[in-house]
């Protein structure tokens, strides 16, 4: 890829920067499969389609909602305070979040190799880097993996709540990284794995976006507005 023109770099984290995809993955599924057993009219179990389809990429009440109406399965919104036992859109989210960061506290996490190849690179070349995440956990994925300090603009899920930002597939947090890096869109590139993200990349009016294939699919992140799809960071170099 030709670097020369650009000058900045927007990541998605999950599934772009660190593995942490497969932590939201497994969080998902104990979660929506507790309560897909407690409906009253069985259910197909939930899969992995289902969080590509329904939640990846989107802010957390927002998956949840489309994963419930897909499902046929009324519920209230409720509030983001609401505790995770509250049967609510916004208390199974909160759940979903309990259980992530039960499972990162225990594991950890470390950047895929390939990204920090690519962000080594990037800062050689002195070429700003910011992240846009949906999840409200990204400071603290970045600092557990251990790369916090190369970012000094973070758009993450609280960000987008405090600034009324509408979230992805709207390029809203990408325009607003791009401001607070003092960069216009036009020589910014968008690094995402979700269609949802590729879609607001599109949307944006961004130099380039560039789908990584973590499990979306090669065709399907290019039918959603990518211009190249590749499967790890490093082959951007």
């Amino acid at each position: 890829m030709n670097w020369d023109p650009v000058t900045a770099v927007f990541f998605d984290l999950d599934g772009v920067l660190t593995p942490t995809a497969d932590v939201h993955m497994r969080a998902w599924e104990v979660m929506f499969t507790r309560l897909l057993e407690r409906q009253p009219v069985p259910q197909e179990p939930y899969t992995d389609q289902d969080y590509f389809a329904y939640i990846d990429g989107k802010p957390r009440y927002e998956g949840v909602q489309d994963f419930l109406d897909a499902r046929g399965i009324d519920l209230p919104q409720g509030e983001p305070s609401d505790p995770p036992e509250l049967m609510t859109v916004c208390g199974l989210g909160n759940r979903k979040n309990e259980i992530f960061n039960e499972v990162l506290a225990e594991e950890g996490i470390a950047p895929y190799p390939g990204s920090l190849q690519l962000l080594d690179e990037l800062a050689r070349r002195e070429i700003a880097m910011a992240v846009v995440s949906s999840s409200k956990n990204a400071p603290s994925v970045l600092a557990t993996a251990g790369i916090a300090d190369r970012f000094p603009v973070v758009v993450d899920g609280s960000v987008a709540a405090r600034e009324q930002l509408p979230g992805k597939p709207a390029p809203d947090t990408f325009w607003y990284a791009a401001r607070q890096l003092g960069h216009e869109p036009a020589g910014c590139v968008v690094v995402e794995d979700a269609v949802s993200g590729v879609r607001a990349g599109a949307a944006g009016g961004f130099h380039r976006v560039v789908g990584v294939d973590r499990g979306a699919g090669h065709a399907t992140l290019l039918e959603a507005g990518a211009d190249e799809v590749v499967p790890d960071l490093a082959d951007l170099i």
